[in-house]
């Protein structure tokens, strides 16, 4: 019998990994999965990168397609068991690249906190425990160990403190012989021992250390929730309307006066959600606001709370990014944009609350994101498993007017509060005319005399009062008297502003310092004054005119870490400070319920910007200001100085008028193709060169208008030309609604590609600011 055999040539295909890098290229990239090596999307893998260089990207997808053309390299190494980044996220981070037009490695870097993008990044926080040796944990040993120390005082009375601490001293009378756990700083603070006593003691072998992993997130104890507060009649009408709005709409826009219990209608809207086990994201425009609605919030939800911003350390935000991927998420999580982009479970609701807010718009570095379009497409992905798509509340007492719009014409559900809680009436608003106080030398410096009348009525009542001047520092200039010289930075096209605690002239934009002067480097002049007002100088002369006053101020300066922020907040809060004087910062939803006068001491400063937006920003900063006057039991005051009292948007302020508002702005908006009735996307281009950029600026432009022709305008210089040596130049692109925005996208990455190539741009930087600010 023959036997024929057959020589089976057996193909296993090789699998493949699309991975993102955290480099500022577009696009994925391809690895090699090596043989046993489990790999999931949303894994983290070390990767080789050119000739040597190593990074650690996130997988997108696997596949056994080869790609052509090239050597495909293997993973090095993968980092984690479980996926750290989830298919929602992933499908968010691509829609931020493709919406705002950058590369999605720059959208990694933003979305993962610092010790998830780094292999050796994160490290547990641990304590240092102390317990006996294993030969000294029996009666008749600890015996011996006393005798043995009893020539060595300190360390007897170390070793004795801890067999009281840990019971070993009563361990017959505990159940099953337990003993507890005891801390090396425990040890040392209650004994009085010092380092060097313990360390003898573990020269002995009676004593040893061990580390115990344990988590960062404590923020103050176990907390016993409060029952929640009910709701007044008109809140409960608005809640209503807006449970009717959320049956219909996937967005609604609560349009609520100050004061009037918005928050209120929020944590009920939580309630709801986590009773249907739903999570929640709650998010604020700026950090500072985070202190008071945390307490608020933990007196209500208690530990089903976690907090979410940049001011906390990196270990912190690793920490609440792996409980949301654990078995045990926080349920509500409240934070600045940023927790856009933690991981959710069963998301339901998101709250946008202060949406009107340009803080929630990311300005550098990319990504250039939006929060409140980001966290409606983060709705959007996040369909459960019944196909219930989360909703989205936007909350504010002065939308912006791309919200009212989208609401007016019912893309969005509309719920308007328009009374106070419990009644109270809004701020009265008075008008100083400071132009005529000039003219009439009755100014005390910046203030009026009504308003230090005002804010001194109010301290000898108890109250308190707030001081709004929107620049930080002591001056905007310094300027010489003989021949107008004003000193300007050498790397930013912008004059220096004064910090006289620092002793120093400070560029506002890169952040460079330069001494003081004592005289004029173009004549020699020694006569060198201050013109403007920034905070630290209002601070000053509010110190010399109320001395008595315990005064405190609240700008960048004086909030660069969290401890500021609350301690800042947490004083005015409990009367320990009674005048607040700061920048936007202290327009942004604070509640404080002694505040009875609030002084606008230069509204001018907001109308006087060269932008379509200024009268909508001055109106929201100035409303937002005054809201924070007469929260409990009394009508407010608010004094409201300006240069210019016939500009309709002043009169719209002192009425509270914003239907005026919109409607004024609303019909400019359309006759001059601005948002929301057209798309705008900026063009940047920078260059150390400034011949180079006004070059590449001209040559961008006529590509562009190849395809979109009068939609293009510039390129121009904008109002600041030059930041940190590169020169600037802007061209602006006006898109009608119902635009193809895909092609755009896709034509507009094209153009930059075409003029990457050409090598006499090969360090040009050219990037897109979608929807901006």
């Amino acid at each position: 019998m023959r036997f024929s055999f057959f020589v089976v040539h057996l193909h296993i295909r090789m699998r493949y990994a699309d991975v993102i890098l955290p480099v500022p290229l577009d696009g994925l990239f391809t690895y090699a999965v090596p043989d046993g090596m489990s790999v999931r999307a949303g894994n983290r893998v070390l990767v080789p990168f050119g000739k040597n260089k190593t990074y650690l990207a996130v997988i997108v997808r696997l596949h056994d397609t080869e790609p052509q053309g090239y050597t495909v390299k293997p993973i090095a190494q993968v980092m984690d068991v479980e996926p750290v980044v989830t298919s929602q996220q992933l499908a968010l981070w691509q829609w931020v690249s493709d919406y705002y037009m950058s590369p999605i490695g720059e959208v990694y870097k933003a979305a993962l906190p610092a010790g998830l993008k780094a292999e050796d990044g994160y490290h547990p926080k641990t304590e240092t425990y102390i317990r006996l040796t294993e030969p000294y944990r029996n009666e008749a040993a600890l015996h011996i160990a006393l005798n043995v120390l009893g020539r060595a005082k300190k360390q007897l009375e170390a070793f004795v403190a801890y067999l009281e601490l840990s019971g070993w001293d009563r361990v017959e009378d505990r159940p099953h012989g337990s003993v507890a756990e005891v801390t090396r700083e425990e040890l040392m603070n209650v004994s009085g021992a010092s380092a060097d006593t313990l360390k003898m003691l573990e020269k002995r072998k009676m004593l040893e250390t061990y580390e115990v992993e344990v988590g960062r997130l404590n923020h103050g104890g176990t907390y016993k929730p409060e029952l929640i507060k009910p709701l007044s009649a008109p809140q409960q009408e608005a809640y209503n309307q807006v449970m009717m709005s959320m049956m219909r709409k996937q967005v609604t826009l609560l349009h609520g006066v100050t004061g009037s219990g918005k928050t209120e209608i929020y944590i009920h809207l939580i309630q709801r959600a986590l009773e249907r086990k739903e999570q929640v994201l709650y998010l604020l425009p700026e950090i500072a606001l985070t202190v008071q609605m945390m307490q608020r919030l933990q007196r209500v939800f208690g530990d089903k709370l976690g907090i979410y911003h940049s001011k906390y350390s990196d270990a912190e935000r690793v920490e609440i990014w792996q409980k949301q991927l654990s078995g045990h998420p926080y349920e509500v999580i409240l934070g600045a944009r940023s927790a856009v982009f933690l991981p959710f479970q069963r998301l339901g609701l998101v709250i946008v609350d202060e949406e009107h807010e340009t803080s929630y718009k990311q300005q550098d570095p990319a990504p250039r994101y939006h929060a409140r379009s980001t966290a409606i497409m983060l709705a959007q992905l996040s369909k459960s498993s019944d196909s219930r798509i989360p909703r989205v509340l936007l909350g504010t007492a002065t939308p912006s007017l791309e919200s009212y719009h989208n609401a007016r014409i019912g893309k969005y559900g509309l719920v308007e509060l328009k009374e106070r809680y419990q009644g109270i009436e809004l701020p009265e608003i008075q008008l100083v005319d400071m132009a005529d106080l000039t003219r009439r030398k009755m100014a005390a410096g910046p203030f009026s005399p009504l308003l230090l009348t005002r804010v001194r009525e109010a301290l000898e009542r108890g109250e308190q009062a707030i001081l709004f001047q929107n620049r930080r520092g002591f001056a905007p200039m310094i300027e010489c008297r003989q021949c107008g010289w004003v000193p300007h930075c050498q790397h930013c096209d912008v004059s220096l502003t004064l910090h006289r605690q620092m002793n120093q002239l400070t560029c506002h934009y890169c952040g460079y310092t330069y001494r003081v002067p004592t005289e004029c480097p173009c004549c020699g002049s020694t006569d060198l004054r201050t013109k403007g007002y920034g905070t630290e100088k209002i601070e000053e002369q509010v110190r010399d005119v109320f001395p008595e006053a315990r005064i405190a101020r609240m700008d960048l300066d004086t909030t660069r870490t969290r401890n500021a922020y609350e301690r800042i907040i947490s004083d005015f809060s409990a009367g320990r400070t009674n005048i607040l004087i700061g920048t936007q910062m202290v327009s942004k939803g604070l509640d404080f319920d002694k505040v009875s006068v609030v002084g606008i001491i230069n509204a001018d400063s907001m109308l006087n910007y060269p932008d379509f937006r200024a009268y909508e920003h001055a109106y929201m900063m100035m409303a937002q200001v005054s809201g924070r006057a007469g929260r409990k039991n009394r009508r407010g005051l608010v004094i409201l100085q300006t240069r210019q009292k016939d500009v309709p948007v002043i009169r719209q302020v002192v009425h509270n008028d914003y239907q005026g508002l919109y409607r004024d702005l609303i019909a400019e908006r359309q006759a001059f193709r601005y948002p929301p009735y057209y798309h705008l996307t900026y063009v940047f281009l920078k260059h150390r060169h400034d011949e180079v950029v006004n070059t590449a600026g001209i040559e961008l432009g006529s590509r562009l208008r190849q395809w979109f022709g009068s939609r293009v305008l510039g390129p121009d210089k904008p109002s600041v030309a030059k930041v940190k040596s590169q020169n600037i130049r802007k061209l602006v692109l006006k898109l009608e609604t119902g635009i193809d925005m895909k092609r755009v996208r896709e034509y507009l990455l094209m153009a930059r590609a075409q003029m990457m190539a050409d090598k006499r741009y090969a360090s040009l930087q050219i990037y897109y600011d979608v929807d901006p600010l």
